[in-house]
C-alpha cells in the first residue's frame, strides 16, 4: 500500500468531529495545491519588514471598533475628558472676569484648585484611554 500525500486518510485515523476541518483542508490541499505545499517556487526567504509595536500591538482597530461595550465605553470616557477639560477653563475664566473684592480667598482658591484638579484628571483620563483602548505597550522583562 503506497501512502503518500494523496493518500494520506489511509494512514490517519480521524474519527472525531474535530478533525473536520484537518479533513476539509487536506482535501482542500488534494485538489487546488496537488497535495503538497509548492514551498521552494512560491516562497522567498526574506521576512516582511516588522511592524512597529504600536501598530502591531494596536486595540482599537483591532477590538475597540468591533466592540459595542468598548465603542460605548471609550465614547464616555472621551465626553467626561472634553468635560472636564470645559471645567477646568470656565473655572480659570470665571475667576478672571470677576473682580478681586466679589470673591474671598478661599473661594478663589478654592476654584483654581478645582480647575487645576479637573484639569490634571482629565490629563490622567486622557493617558488612561490610551493605554486601555489604543496600546499598552507590554514588557515581559519587566513583569
Amino acid at each position: 500500500m503506497d501512502i503518500g500525500p494523496s493518500n494520506w486518510l489511509k494512514a490517519c485515523f480521524v474519527p472525531t468531529k474535530s478533525d473536520a476541518f484537518v479533513v476539509g483542508f487536506r482535501k482542500w490541499l488534494n485538489e487546488y495545491a496537488g497535495s503538497e505545499v509548492d514551498w521552494p517556487t512560491k516562497l522567498s526567504s526574506s521576512l516582511p519588514p516588522t511592524l512597529p509595536r504600536e501598530q502591531l500591538m494596536d486595540r482599537y482597530w483591532s477590538h475597540v471598533v468591533n466592540c459595542s461595550s468598548c465603542r460605548v465605553a471609550i465614547k464616555g470616557l472621551n465626553a467626561l475628558e472634553i468635560i472636564l477639560q470645559v471645567v477646568s477653563v470656565a473655572a480659570i475664566g470665571i475667576l478672571a472676569a470677576t473682580k478681586q473684592s466679589l470673591m474671598s480667598v478661599s473661594a478663589r482658591t478654592a476654584l483654581v484648585s478645582m480647575a487645576v484638579i479637573c484639569f490634571a484628571t482629565s490629563r490622567w483620563l486622557s493617558h488612561f484611554i490610551y493605554k486601555n483602548f489604543h496600546f499598552h505597550d507590554y514588557n515581559h522583562a519587566l513583569r
